[in-house]
């Protein structure tokens, strides 16, 4: 794993010094904290996942180039088999997989997520990001929290958010929740 974060944050420097731009510049260009930029671009820490799709975006690459090194090819339809689906991020009780890997030039970034059972008992850890983000819950109960407003999903419920507002989640009731997250 931590192999990995190192790869991606490799890829992410190497595109920011050939546009001859400052981690510094790149940070605030982005709104966020240059030291915590800094932080996820020497590895220390792994960037999230809404950080590795912005960053795309502004370097014009795929999602799939800064977390594998290998270019999406797949123009007019991919698909994603069950179990294929690439894990794109590890944070502690969070699993991310990224659905449209292979497609070229995507407008949004599909993901299954899931929330451990473990979160219920931590706090929620608010993050933000430009865009917007849409959660549709698959199974178990989701309790997100948006801009200080706590919201529970059940199974087939959804949500559709500014995401540059702070924001995160936990599973309730001692099961771990999956939904679709698609961030834009």
């Amino acid at each position: 794993m931590k192999e990995d974060v190192k790869e991606i944050a490799t890829r992410v420097k190497v595109l920011r010094e050939i546009e001859e731009i400052s981690a510094e510049d790149l940070a605030k260009e982005l709104g966020f904290d240059p030291s915590l930029y800094i932080s996820w671009e020497k590895a220390d820490i792994d960037f999230p996942v809404g950080v590795l799709v912005e960053i795309a975006s502004r370097f014009k690459v795929d999602l799939s180039e800064l977390l594998t090194g290998a270019a999406s090819k797949l123009k007019t339809f991919c698909v994603t088999r069950a179990n294929e689906a690439p894990e794109v991020s590890r944070r502690p009780m969070y699993g991310y997989w990224n659905l449209a890997y292979k497609f070229h030039r995507k407008k949004a970034e599909p993901f299954l997520v899931e929330a451990s059972a473990e979160t219920e008992n931590k706090p929620i850890n608010l993050n933000t990001h430009p865009g917007q983000e849409f959660n549709y819950l698959l199974e178990g109960q989701l309790l997100i929290s948006i801009s200080g407003h706590d919201i529970e999903l059940n199974p087939g419920d959804c949500i559709y958010y500014d995401s540059s507002e702070p924001h995160g989640m936990k599973a309730l009731g001692g099961k771990a929740a999956r939904f679709i997250a698609i961030v834009f």
